[in-house]
């Protein structure tokens, strides 16, 4: 069994980006579990308690700050590690959702490497 084997929940509104994203942490032996948007996320993550979230911050619906800020308020998902992706480079952004509670941020375009790399992190946590 792979180091990584754990459910992570992918959400991101571009189809494209989940499908790439959930095909890298296959391979790495997750499970993966997809939602198009923070609110989806939320209910998700109540109901499936995923090892991991792979959250992207710009999304119609709850976008990924609210719904990080969420997870951490609520004492069932609150443990359950939350990287955020986004194509926001800005360092201010970065610290933002360090601050809300996110352990990692990767900015898109991201390698498999910094995806995998990421999830060793959470995985350790």
């Amino acid at each position: 069994m792979s180091q990584y084997a754990k459910t992570a929940l992918v959400v991101d509104d571009s189809q494209t980006e989940r499908l790439n994203l959930a095909t890298i942490l296959q391979n790495a032996g997750c499970m993966v579990l997809q939602a198009a948007s923070g609110n989806d996320a939320y209910e998700a993550a109540q109901e499936h308690q995923p090892g991991v979230i792979f959250l992207d911050i710009l999304m119609e619906n709850g976008d990924g700050y609210q719904t990080c800020r969420q997870l951490k308020r609520n004492p069932v998902t609150a443990a359950i590690p939350v990287i955020m992706v986004s194509t926001k480079a800005n360092p201010v952004d970065i610290q933002w959702a360090s601050r809300l509670g996110a352990c990692d941020y990767i900015v898109k375009p991201y390698t498999e490497q910094a995806i995998l790399a990421s999830l060793a992190k959470a995985s350790a946590s």
